[in-house]
């Protein structure tokens, strides 16, 4: 199991305990696939776990039950509360993920076309943040507010700002925006996934894997 058996073997007993922490952009990369997996599963009742890598060890390291004998339905709701508890992401990035599967995701076949798209988006928009913003990414812990407004005014260049400092800037910037087309997340979803990778990141050379967010 990897990472996953020491992520969630060592949390199962303390899932809920106030301010228990996992730490990196790994754990909560993981975390995210989870959720789109079980999703996924929900929708397309789909009960072969082979298929769902992530989603069948974290059902199984965490012993989550099946609700209504539909694969998803409580590991969805399983992972949103360990997210929303541990990373405090709010209730509107979850809808937009819901959402977005929804509306893009009607087969089997277009569902693995998606995750390699989010994957892809994903990346590139790391990428792209982390050169726009350089040296802004270094700014100390205790201005997590200012590094907040950083990043959404960051995300929002992207889509009104037409003049870049160099042709590959320009290039991932009009992928961003194709990816934004076909996936539907909005500016302010964007900003709460790079500040929390960037916070996650930002607290790793430490290696203190309970620091709270």
């Amino acid at each position: 199991m990897g990472i996953l058996s020491n992520i969630f073997g060592r949390s199962s007993n303390r899932e809920q305990e106030r301010g228990w922490r996992v730490g990196g952009t790994e754990d909560f990369m993981t975390l995210i696939r989870v959720y789109f997996q079980a999703v996924m599963a929900a929708n397309f009742g789909l009960r072969d776990m082979r298929a769902l890598p992530d989603l069948r060890v974290f059902k199984q390291t965490l012993k989550v039950p099946t609700l209504n004998n539909r694969i998803g339905l409580g590991e969805k709701n399983r992972c949103k509360k360990m997210l929303s508890e541990i990373y405090g992401i709010s209730d509107d990035f979850f809808k937009e993920i819901d959402a977005s599967i929804r509306r893009r995701c009607k087969n089997l076949n277009e569902m693995q076309t998606y995750l390699f798209q989010f994957q892809g988006f994903s990346q590139e928009l790391m990428m792209l943040m982390g050169n726009v913003m350089s040296w802004k990414f270094r700014l100390p812990g205790f201005l997590k507010g200012t590094l907040r407004n950083l990043i959404k005014k960051a995300v929002a260049d992207i889509f009104v700002k037409n003049s870049w400092k160099d042709a590959a800037t320009h290039r991932s910037v009009e992928n961003i925006r194709a990816y934004q087309t076909q996936l539907g997340y909005s500016q302010q979803w964007m900003t709460e996934f790079v500040y929390n990778v960037v916070i996650l990141a930002k607290k790793e050379p430490k290696g203190d894997a309970t620091e709270e967010k």
